[in-house]
């Protein structure tokens, strides 16, 4: 009888010395933009990337135009487990306690996109990613190019002064909220699938979001003003719960990471095809496009600054401006 015990102990304890196969996990990925959109194609890439080269027990489900729920929603359920993703920036995570990271999305920070990706790849912005794992959101690509953030109005802007007391639609937190203040317009946090309605009722009088969202959202069929003025180089990050991501196997954390980047490279070309495309099909369908000279950009520039002198309503470490500009590369 004893040995029999044994031989059944033993049987056991080779059974739970074997790994045990990962559970097949399906992430649904929602995001605000429409499946057209380059975001929506390369989404759709990245998904089709991890069937060519996973083994089948990850995949990605694609739910646009907000079918999934609001970012805010989306995120606030991440930190409770759930396996969604979606595409969020800094100004987000600052809301979430990582008070720093807002900073990416100030106005005019960025000279050029490949500060940016010099950015991306800095101690500060790792320990960054760091911080808001300890909060329970991974971010598990950041090279991906949403856009330069242009301005669309119902009446005409051609200079900062412009903006004075316009009621601007920014997505609902502090740091673009502020951002756009500090322009002179009043920023009014909003859904994205909301402002066609609030631009067309009056209830808003413009909005910003890079060429490709402005016109795939519709919205220059109410607002015929766009000023060019790439207020905010917005690389975008795509972000999901820590503990589904340190649930997943090595394997799959490694398929996720390298589809994803490799999806965000195809991402970026197709924006920068499409937005000579996005642009003159706006003019085509009647909309007046400003393209601001070097001394009018330098008057929005300045007005910026303002808001780097808010650090300290944002939480943000002594001298972060300064660190930051160093971490890209800015002289």
């Amino acid at each position: 009888m004893m040995k029999k015990l044994t031989l059944v102990s033993l049987a056991i304890a080779a059974m739970l010395a074997v790994p045990a196969m990962a559970d097949d996990v399906t992430i649904q990925l929602g995001f605000e933009n429409s499946a057209s959109e380059p975001v929506g194609q390369a989404l759709q890439k990245w998904a089709d990337l991890i069937d060519e080269k996973g083994d089948g027990s990850l995949k990605l489900e694609l739910y646009p135009d907000s079918q999934l729920g609001s970012k805010s929603e989306l995120i606030d359920g991440m930190t409770f487990g759930e396996t969604y993703m979606t595409l969020a920036d800094g100004a987000f995570y600052a809301d979430y306690g990582v008070k720093d990271f807002g900073i990416v999305f100030g106005p005019f920070l960025f000279d050029d996109w490949d500060q940016c990706w010099t950015l991306i790849e800095s101690d500060w912005y790792k320990d960054q990613c760091d911080q808001l794992a300890a909060q329970g959101l991974k971010i598990v690509a950041s090279n991906w190019k949403y856009g330069e953030r242009h301005t669309l109005t119902t009446k005409k802007v051609e200079k900062v002064e412009d903006l004075k007391g316009l009621k601007i639609r920014v997505p609902g937190n502090e740091i673009q909220t502020q951002g756009f203040n500090a322009l002179g317009a009043t920023a009014t946090g909003m859904d994205l699938g909301d402002v066609y309605q609030a631009l067309q009722t009056g209830t808003i009088d413009g909005a910003e979001n890079p060429l490709a969202t402005l016109y795939g959202r519709k919205l220059h069929e109410v607002a015929k003003y766009l000023i060019l003025d790439g207020h905010v180089l917005n690389f975008t990050t795509w972000v999901m719960s820590n503990d589904v991501w340190e649930s997943l196997t090595p394997e799959q954390q490694e398929l996720l990471v390298s589809t994803g980047e490799e999806a965000g490279i195809y991402n970026n070309e197709l924006v920068d095809q499409m937005n000579d495309e996005y642009l003159q099909m706006m003019v085509d369908e009647g909309v007046e496009v400003t393209e601001p000279t070097e001394e009018v950009m330098e008057g929005f520039k300045a007005a910026a600054q303002s808001f780097y002198e808010l650090g300290s309503n944002f939480g943000w470490s002594d001298g972060l401006y300064e660190t930051v500009r160093a971490a890209m590369g800015a002289e």
